[in-house]
């Protein structure tokens, strides 16, 4: 019988990978990229040009490839597509030890 286990809606952590936290940000930044992309109807090459990157990393990062592209970049690229970045810091809960990052979207 297989065991199921309930996620803690972060796939990168369920897998035990160091950097989950990481992969999740650049996970969802890199899912709205995607979807200004395709919402502006911009093929690989256009958005490339817009985002000064070559095609071959756009494709990579859509396909969830995101390894060498840094949250910075990311953020750039979200700019250069016309969004505003707000980055909110604040206090952790009494109940984390350590704080967290993670991205919502307006």
């Amino acid at each position: 019988m297989t065991e199921i286990k309930k996620s803690s809606g972060n796939v990168y952590a369920d897998l035990g990978l160091p950097d989950a936290e990481e992969m999740l940000v650049k996970a969802r930044l890199a899912a709205k990229i995607g979807e200004i992309i395709k919402h502006r109807h911009l093929t690989q090459q256009q958005a490339a040009e817009i985002l000064g990157m070559p095609q071959s990393k756009i494709s990579n990062m859509l396909r969830g490839n995101f390894r060498g592209i840094s949250e910075a970049k990311m953020i750039e690229c979200l700019n250069l597509l016309g969004r505003d970045i707000q980055i909110v810091v604040k206090k952790a809960p009494r109940t984390h030890a350590t704080g967290h990052t993670s991205v919502v979207f307006a």
